[in-house]
């Protein structure tokens, strides 16, 4: 095929995409290129995604090797990278049990049947779901009928039944709806598109305990949060407060399709045989590059790193704020930083998205005014000094003249 372009993609692809007007051809690191041959910082990690940049070295090498070993055997046999991989993640963490899946939806939808099913073989009344205003769990119908954004949820008819929603971080609120017939809870520890808004350890404290007075199981959705983006292997890790079941993926597979439910041994005995199941889940070409994504980032040194990283990004963006005024709020955890706009600012966060990109800067959005920046977990010093300032010139181009000066 020819060299494509942003008419090509409107011609071919449903309108549910608005992406920028160049291509992207060709990433390394923390940089990619674009069919110009031009150069960008990225600052947003396929959202979160490439947690070590673009093609690292050892994970090509992985895939490499692996794809001329196995590349799909389907669950009706094991293969031994996705035992390797459960090993894995149940040795690093509370869970002993694990699911594979493809996506992050796909894991919280594993998450939400195997509560409800858990619930429903003590009690076949006890099915609600409590989930949180702007929460965002995934796109299949019942994970964003959870979601806490009726924007994404209306307009497809029926909703599943028995979901509540919930103002987040407010415990008076959680404490009067929780209740006997409560069979899960389900949140972010930060929630990611609903602003960077993170969970407070009083709030998380309290769910994790009403949960357990009415045997309600707490879900915890770190599907953004996980792997290495605040700083320890999963952001429960730092809040002191363990879940139940806990959802991953995006920075699983570090650019590689992957997900994954995890749970412990009494719940995980839910999902009896035909229960439910994925045609792909546990592919090892995944699973082969999940290995090496946990054997670099579930490191003490490269975690640190990722505090240190999170301390300059934090430090830098307050100063250019303390410039500019331009952000009322900036806030986050490790590497997942969120900076909201004040009011005054008449630009959007995907109004900034447009004018970064237009200075060789990829960043994302939170939200209506909220500007997201998840960079690879491994970026270097170079690019996160000139990223933030081509972030502040961007920034110093909207506050003085407009968006038609950037």
């Amino acid at each position: 095929m020819a060299q494509v372009t942003r008419r090509d993609f409107d011609h071919f692809h449903t309108p549910n995409y608005s992406p920028q007007n160049k291509v992207i051809v060709s990433g390394k690191g923390s940089y990619v290129v674009d069919e110009d041959g031009k150069e960008y910082i990225d600052f947003a990690a396929g959202i979160a995604v490439n947690c070590l940049g673009s093609c690292h070295p050892e994970l090509t090498k992985t895939l490499k090797e692996q794809t001329d070993k196995l590349w799909h055997a389907s669950n009706i046999f094991i293969n031994e990278p996705v035992l390797e991989l459960a090993q894995k993640l149940t040795e690093a963490t509370f869970a002993e049990k694990v699911f594979f899946a493809n996506s992050g939806a796909e894991a919280n939808e594993a998450a939400l049947k195997i509560a409800r099913r858990y619930a429903f073989n003590q009690d076949n009344n006890k099915n609600e779901i409590i989930a949180f205003h702007k929460g965002f769990h995934g796109r299949t119908f019942f994970t964003v009928s959870v979601g806490g954004k009726p924007e994404y949820s209306d307009g497809f008819g029926p909703k599943p039944a028995g979901i509540k929603h919930l103002p987040f971080n407010d415990i008076s609120s959680f404490e009067s709806t929780i209740s006997d017939q409560t069979c899960a809870v389900i949140l972010e520890p930060i929630q990611g598109e609903g602003g960077v808004f993170c969970a407070t350890k009083d709030f998380l404290t309290s769910v994790r305990s009403l949960c357990d007075k009415h045997n309600a199981l707490l879900i915890f959705d770190e599907i953004q949060t996980g792997v290495g983006r605040t700083g320890s292997l999963f952001a429960y890790m730092q809040l002191g407060v363990v879940p139940d079941i806990l959802t991953t993926a995006k920075g699983l597979g570090g650019g590689f399709p992957i997900g994954a439910m995890l749970t412990t041994d009494k719940i995980g005995k839910t999902f009896t045989v035909g229960t439910h199941a994925s045609t792909f889940g546990g592919n090892p070409l995944a699973a082969s590059v999940a290995n090496t994504v946990l054997t670099i980032i579930n490191d003490t040194v490269f975690l640190e790193s990722v505090i240190q990283k999170s301390r300059r990004f934090f430090s830098a963006i307050n100063q250019i704020n303390d410039r500019l005024n331009i952000f009322s709020d900036v806030r986050g955890m490790g590497l997942l930083v969120g900076a909201e706009l004040i009011e005054d600012v008449t630009e959007t966060a995907q109004d900034l998205i447009r004018h970064c990109f237009a200075n060789q800067l990829l960043v994302t959005a939170a939200g209506p005014r909220t500007l997201r920046l998840c960079p690879p977990l491994n970026i270097e010093d170079e690019a996160i000094q000139e990223g933030l300032k081509r972030l502040e010139h961007t920034l110093i181009c909207i506050k003085r003249a407009g968006k038609d000066a950037v």
